[in-house]
């Protein structure tokens, strides 16, 4: 399939494409679809054989398991079992870009669930999103619309890079208002336990519910995004941390990205001024910069602090880290 012919599954969120869409998610099919955060692979949630063509178009570990998308709260009750938490946790950030890990009802299929006994639910603060699960009539499955490991798409284009001959249908929202993936937690028990940082941060999670530090109650198999390599661009990532400039020395032909200023030596650089623009650009600038002719990223890593923990993620993530 030439860059033509990949060009004509990108649609503009008319109606009448959303409907289309809507009907390819009910027959098995695989749409993608903008939300908030990044875009997402779509399938139903419901069907075994839509979720296995997730597994296999982005070449994703069955260990990894997958985020069901619903509309809302009642919705999701339909798949998981809610307790005062998770129900606070939904009225005060649904819809928005937080994935709550539940115990599951038993209705959704196990390898949407990496075979355990919990399941992961958002309701995405996009209404091409919410228009498209409430036209298919079911919950949809997923995960970010790019290969496995590489950087998750923020634009339509993105999407057709990686996915053109494997996806059915692409939604074009235009570029993802967060850039980085949602904040996982997981809810299953008394205390609360953040297993991916993300849009929503920890001092907002902190305004609802105890956070606890990640010990052994919690269990980060039960998160996508958090055991496997992610976000990786096609050359090095290196991380430049506090004022080590040790990390510049022998890095050959580099480029970098971050807020500070770098030294010079550069063969392109990507700055941002604020936190949400540096995760807003991050995995756009990834793309980029894999391009540029460099043979290695260097990355700036912010404070822990705001979005800089999901930043921070992302960048231990895409430099093999984890």
């Amino acid at each position: 399939m030439n860059k033509g012919e990949k060009n004509q599954k990108i649609f503009a969120p008319t109606d009448e494409a959303i409907l289309r869409a809507a009907e390819i998610i009910k027959n098995g099919g695989l749409v993608a679809f903008p939300t908030e955060t990044v875009y997402g692979l779509g399938a139903n949630a419901l069907d075994e054989a839509a979720i296995q063509k997730i597994f296999a178009a982005k070449g994703r570990p069955a260990d990894n398991p997958l985020i069901l998308h619903v509309t809302d709260i009642s919705e999701a009750s339909l798949y998981a079992v809610l307790n005062d938490a998770a129900v606070s946790l939904m009225e005060r950030f649904w819809p928005g870009p937080l994935t709550i890990v539940l115990n599951s009802l038993g209705n959704v299929p196990l390898s949407a669930r990496a075979g355990l006994e919990t399941v992961a639910l958002r309701s995405p603060m996009n209404d091409i999103a919410l228009r498209l699960i409430r036209m298919s009539g079911r919950p949809i499955a997923a995960p970010s619309a790019n290969r496995s490991g590489r950087p998750s798409p923020t634009t339509a284009e993105a999407v057709r890079d990686d996915l053109g001959d494997d996806v059915d249908m692409i939604l074009d929202g235009g570029h993802a208002r967060i850039g980085v993936e949602s904040t996982v937690v997981d809810a299953t028990g008394e205390k609360i336990y953040i297993l991916r940082p993300g849009g929503v941060t920890r001092e907002m999670l902190e305004t609802v519910a105890e956070v606890a530090d990640s010990g052994e109650d919690s269990a980060p198999r039960r998160s996508p995004g958090t055991r496997h390599r992610h976000y990786a661009p096609s050359i090095e990532v290196r991380l430049w941390e506090n004022e080590r400039h040790d990390i510049f020395q022998n890095a050959g032909r580099w480029c970098y990205v971050g807020m500070r200023t770098p030294p010079d030596g550069y063969v392109k650089k990507i700055t941002f001024d604020t936190l949400e623009d540096y995760a807003r650009g991050l995995f756009a600038a990834l793309r980029d910069l894999e391009n540029s002719g460099a043979s290695a990223i260097i990355a700036d890593l912010p404070d822990k602090t705001g979005l800089g923990e999901a930043i921070r993620n992302r960048l231990f993530h895409a430099a093999g880290k984890v």
